[in-house]
């Protein structure tokens, strides 16, 4: 079997990964990490005129988002594969689970405190909700 793991890095991502090797020792984890341009662009506001800011950013996110990869990868003992793919997260990972031989994906959920601790973060509850395979959300 193949698990997809999308993996930001975040507390959740992390427990996510811990629950893969765990439950799938025997299987291969797929990591992915998603470049999200989107929400790049609203946090760098007046920045993301300039000329040559998205190439620069695409450079830095790419680097940074495959060490961060491999920092996970060597993490685990399954065997681990490593993506990289830009796009709005939840979207890419449905895209991804279709064309990649996926059988199930384990994700984190936002950590979140009162009453919307109850809900899911939006790319985890999107990805419940259209996900051809099963999923498991880690807390």
């Amino acid at each position: 079997m193949r698990i997809l793991v999308p993996y930001d890095g975040s507390e959740q991502a992390k427990a996510a990964l811990e629950y893969a090797e765990a439950e799938h020792s025997d299987d291969e984890i797929v990591l992915l990490h998603v470049l999200d341009f989107i929400e790049s662009g609203y946090n760098a506001a007046p920045e993301a005129a300039l000329a040559g800011y998205w190439d620069e950013w695409y450079d830095q996110a790419e680097t940074s988002g495959k060490e961060l990869l491999q920092k996970a990868a060597n993490t685990v003992e399954n065997d681990v594969e490593t993506d990289l793919v830009v796009g709005r997260p939840s979207r890419a990972i449905i895209e991804y689970i279709d064309d990649n031989d996926i059988d199930a994906v384990v994700i984190g959920s936002h950590g979140r405190d009162g009453l919307s601790r109850i809900l899911l973060g939006s790319v985890a509850e999107t990805v419940v909700r259209r996900s051809p395979v099963p999923v498991t959300v880690v807390r």
